[in-house]
């Protein structure tokens, strides 16, 4: 095996591509570590087919050893040696390798920082703020995206007042991403700002976005911003919205609640339906019973599900 490995470990030094194509492929069919380090020079191959294939045959080794070697190639102009090199420290990456991850996310490269910014998210470690912080003020949306999505899987971070700013960043799905990161974070500002982009923001993700976050923190004083979510133009945005009022069920909006079981959209229905079972109020019994033939079986289903609930509900009462 050590002579055979030899003969691919020459020819990957050869002149002609198809010869080093030839020998990466094979290398990466015989998958010994041994080819770790021929594998690693490939990286530096002038030719993108040759550095893809050693990107695929050090990600198959699964030795971490050669990480320092891959991070590099998140700069690759090449979009494919990026995604791939991406896909491979994925999996590769561990909390051990936080510092050079960090070290790295210093150079000035835009495709380098982004792709870093994505890995640190398998890592959670809160020591990643202050570097991610640094990005909420990058020239390039892209990365301030990036970094506040990040943010969201940082272990044991609940207050970040940077991130509250870019709830107004010009960038909309720079706001769509501050949005969702809001539902992880417990700053006291966050419940206001994220019940005022439900209803003011021009970017309907935004809303849908800032309702899914409510939906996590279930605060009561964002049941009035939420109302008036439920006639939002956007049915996601709806139905959203009335996710919301499953976990915090407050009866002055039973008659709007009735409305929204006559949505164009099934989806919006069927969280209806929900909503209104969770409320356990008798008053939507009869708007539930006619929902029983609504066109869309989950829809149907679910009304059914709530007359139940809301039945029994009004019998333990009793």
């Amino acid at each position: 095996m050590n002579a055979q490995l030899n003969q691919w470990l020459e020819m990957l030094r050869s002149p002609n591509l198809d010869d080093r194509l030839v020998a990466v492929k094979t290398l990466q069919h015989l998958g010994e570590e041994d080819a770790i380090d021929a594998l690693i020079t490939a990286l530096q191959d002038e030719s993108t087919a040759v550095q893809k294939i050693a990107i695929a045959a050090l990600w198959e080794i699964a030795n971490p050893v050669v990480v320092p070697a891959l991070i590099p190639c998140l700069a690759s102009p090449d979009a494919e040696i990026r995604s791939e090199a991406r896909s491979a420290l994925g999996e590769l990456v561990s909390p051990e390798h936080l510092q050079l991850l960090l070290d790295s996310l210093q150079q000035e490269n835009f495709h380098l920082q982004s792709n870093i910014l994505i890995l640190l998210r398998k890592i959670h470690d809160a020591q990643c703020l202050p570097a991610i912080i640094n990005f909420f003020k990058s020239e390039h949306p892209e990365l301030r995206e990036a970094a506040v999505t990040t943010l969201s899987y940082l272990n044991q971070v609940q207050h970040c007042q940077p991130a509250l700013k870019l709830m107004q960043d010009s960038d909309d799905s720079v706001r769509r991403a501050a949005a969702l990161t809001l539902g992880h974070l417990a700053d006291e500002e966050a419940i206001a700002l994220l019940t005022q982009a439900l209803t003011t923001d021009p970017d309907w993700q935004v809303r849908r976005n800032a309702a899914k976050s409510l939906f996590i923190h279930a605060k009561p004083e964002a049941v009035f911003a939420v109302e008036k979510a439920l006639k939002d133009e956007h049915w996601q945005v709806r139905k959203s919205a009335i996710q919301v009022l499953q976990k915090i069920p407050d009866a002055r909006l039973l008659p709007t609640l009735i409305q929204t079981l006559a949505d164009e959209y099934s989806d919006v229905r069927k969280e209806a339906a929900i909503a209104l079972g969770n409320l356990g109020n008798s008053d939507a019994i009869s708007a539930l019973q006619q929902a029983l033939d609504d066109c869309d079986r989950e829809v149907s289903i679910q009304a059914q599900r709530a007359i139940e609930k809301i039945t029994l509900s009004n019998r333990l009462v009793r």
